[in-house]
Parts: structure tokens; sequence; C-alpha cells
């Protein structure tokens, strides 16, 4: 019986590096953010839904999407971020369950869902376990200044569009708390799956 483990955190808590030390240990990743990119590519349902519902301008010459201009018109428009999530959500959920049954084919004892938005996009269903990476609010906004070069009140913006990962921790069933070092990250990383039982 293969063991789905749902791993999220929040912008900046730390998630891929965890993600990472898990691809070290050899557990298959399954990675929403490369599914989101792989369902737009051409030739893709997804890609033709989307120009049908926003027009030739948000494909490029190349027949890629124009992800700045989707952007620009779907962050200020609620109705039309809805009609995007109806679109690429379900393609991505499909994409991800293709790859989770190649991996089973393949005799997978674990699969990790890496999924940003898990608890946000109520897709807690497609886990039997989920593992947090929690970071506490001022380290998760210096971070993310820092590593996206953001003033205070972007940094800010991004992360309140998300749900506040204090209360995820009352949702996830393990949390890693990344506020320390990576040793720290990764000491707590091998307890949990020594405790959880978890093989490749």
């Amino acid at each position: 019986m293969t063991v789905i483990i749902g791993l999220t955190g929040g912008i900046a808590s730390g998630k891929s590096t965890v993600s990472r030390m898990l691809k070290e240990r050899g557990f298959p990743i399954i990675d929403a953010d490369v599914a989101a990119r792989e369902v737009v590519n051409p030739g893709q349902k997804a890609l033709e839904e989307i120009k049908a519902a926003f027009g030739r301008e948000v494909i490029q010459p190349d027949g890629m999407l124009d992800r700045a201009k989707l952007g620009a018109i779907v962050f200020h428009d609620e109705d039309k971020r809805k009609i995007l999530n109806g679109i690429v959500h379900p393609a991505v959920r499909s994409w991800m369950n293709g790859k989770k049954e190649e991996y089973i084919q393949k005799g997978s004892n674990t699969i990790i869902l890496d999924i940003p938005l898990l608890f946000e996009s109520k897709l807690t269903y497609m886990a039997d376990k989920v593992l947090l990476v929690y970071v506490d609010e001022k380290t998760q906004l210096q971070r993310l200044m820092e590593r996206n070069g953001l003033s205070e009140s972007e940094a800010s913006a991004r992360i309140q569009s998300q749900m506040p990962l204090k209360q995820k921790v009352e949702l996830a069933d393990a949390v890693i708390d990344n506020n320390e070092t990576l040793d720290h990250t990764e000491s707590q990383l091998a307890e949990i799956l020594e405790g959880w039982n978890l093989i490749p």
C-alpha cells in the first residue's frame, strides 16, 4: 500500500528545501508548481481553454502562455481569477494523479505531493498525511523580502494572500519548524519519517 504525503508550507517557509531533502533521500516528488507549468504548454487542453477565455493576447508569438499578461488580468479581478483557477486546477490535479499512478506502478512505497496551497485549494483528500513546513511571521517576511527583493508592504501582501501558517499548523499531521538551521530542519524531518515509518 503506497502512502501519499502532502508536503505544504507558505511562501518563503522553506518547503522547497524540505522537498529537496526528501528527494535526496530517494522519495519521488510530484510538484504542483511543475504540474502548473506543464499543463499550460502548447498543445495542452488547458492552454486552449485559457486562450478561449482570455483571448489570443495572453499567448506569446511562440505559442507559449504569456504569464505576465495573464497575471496582470487576473491579479486584480477575482472573477477572472476564478475562471483561470477553474481551468488550471483540474488540469493540475489530473497531471499529478497521472504521475502518482506511474510511481505506484513502479512500486514506490511513499510518494510526496508537493502542493504549496494544499489547504487553500482543499486538496488534503489527495494525501494520507500532511507535513507542514513552518516559520514564524517575522522570519517569513524577512526571507521573502530578501529572496524576491520586495518591499515590506509587497512581501506582506503576498503572505496575506495565503492562509496564515499558524492556522495550517492546526490542520497538519506533522510540522517542521524551519526557523533555525538546516541541520535542525533535517533532524526533524528524519524523526518524522521514522515516526511515520516511511521509506521511498
